[in-house]
């Protein structure tokens, strides 16, 4: 049996921001967009050009309160070929963006970014 993986939901406070999040940070561009007005939620699904996998942000419309991310979920992960570029640019862009971190005994290949949400995104090296 083969499976492909399709989607990370996200549930956001601000669709908006979120979705301008992700695509300034990322370059990932609205794919699909439903709303479902009786049953008062909007899904946007957003992927890259190359396709295949997406995000989708979840907006509850009678949410009063920020969701709480739980200690189950860790984080979303991307590659980059120049991380450090791209952190610099995340950086500028007015993130919260970790020091370049590395596993012990290697350099520097990863760090992490935090969308309006709370949920942290691992960008790393493209190998």
């Amino acid at each position: 049996m083969t499976v492909r993986m399709l989607h990370t939901c996200l549930r956001v406070m601000d669709l908006e921001k979120s979705i301008k999040f992700y695509k300034d940070a990322f370059g990932l561009i609205v794919t699909s967009e439903k709303d479902f007005p009786e049953q008062k939620f909007t899904l946007v699904y957003l992927s890259n050009e190359h396709g295949g996998y997406e995000i989708e942000l979840t907006y509850n419309y009678d949410v009063e309160k920020p969701y709480e991310i739980g200690n189950g979920f860790s984080h979303l992960a991307v590659g980059a070929a120049d991380i450090e570029e791209l952190r610099e640019k995340h950086i500028s862009l007015g993130y919260e963006v970790t020091p370049l971190k590395g596993l012990p005994g290697q350099p520097p290949r990863y760090y992490f970014v935090t969308d309006p949400d709370g949920y942290r995104v691992e960008v790393i090296r493209n190998n």
